[in-house]
C-alpha cells in the first residue's frame, strides 16, 4: 500500500490525515461521549467534522463503540438531512422549497444552480467543489426566494444572478474565506 492510499482527506481542504489517525479521533469522541444519554446525533456530528462525511465504516464503528445496532445508527443518519452519506463539496449549496421561496421562484433558482453546476440535488460537483441540497423553509420568508451557501444566506436571488454568486466562492477567491463572519448577503 503507497503512503498516498493509505491517507485520506481529513476535515479541511489540503489537510491529510491516516485512516489510523481519523479513526484514534473518532474513538476519542465515542469514548469521551459513550456513557451519556442522547450522544449518538453529538457523536455523529463530529464524525461527521473529523470525515467530512459518514461513510459506512464510520457508522458501523461508531455502532460497535457506542454499543448500538448499526440500523439504529443508521437510521438517525438516514432521518436526519444534516447528515451525508457520499463526500460534499468544500462549499455546500442550500436552496430553499418553502412555501414563500417555492412560490417566488425558488425552482428557477434551483435549476439556474443545477444547470449552472452541472449536478442535481444530492450531487457534489466533480471537482469537489459544491454541492446541491434543497431544504424546507431558512425562516427568511420575507426575502425569498433564498439560499444559503456554508451557511451564509443569499436572499431575493434571481436565477439571472447564480453565477455570480457561485464566482464569490470559486477556488480563486478561496484566499479570503466569503463564510468569514457569516451572515447575510442580498443578490
Amino acid at each position: 500500500m503507497t503512503e498516498e492510499s493509505k491517507t485520506k482527506e481529513g476535515c479541511c481542504p489540503g489537510c491529510e490525515a491516516s485512516e489510523e489517525e481519523l479513526l484514534a479521533r473518532l474513538d476519542e469522541v465515542i469514548s469521551s461521549y459513550k456513557e451519556k444519554p442522547g450522544a449518538l446525533i453529538p457523536v455523529l456530528q463530529l464524525a461527521q467534522g473529523i470525515y467530512g462525511y459518514l461513510p459506512e465504516h464510520v457508522l458501523k464503528h461508531i455502532a460497535r463503540g457506542m454499543d448500538k445496532p448499526y440500523s439504529e445508527v443508521a437510521g438517525v443518519v438516514g432521518f436526519y438531512s444534516f447528515f451525508s452519506t457520499v463526500p460534499r463539496g468544500r462549499n455546500l449549496i442550500r436552496v430553499c422549497m418553502g412555501t414563500a421561496c417555492y412560490v417566488r421562484g425558488g425552482m428557477q433558482v434551483l435549476d439556474a444552480l443545477k444547470k449552472e453546476l452541472g449536478i442535481d440535488v444530492g450531487e457534489t460537483t466533480e471537482d469537489r467543489e459544491f454541492s446541491l441540497e434543497v431544504a424546507r423553509c431558512f425562516g427568511a420568508c420575507g426575502l425569498a426566494p433564498a439560499i444559503t451557501i456554508n451557511d451564509i444566506v443569499h436572499h431575493r436571488v434571481k436565477p439571472a444572478r447564480v453565477n455570480q454568486i457561485l464566482a464569490q466562492y470559486s477556488p480563486a477567491e478561496a484566499a479570503e474565506p466569503v463564510a468569514a463572519g457569516a451572515g447575510e448577503r442580498s443578490n
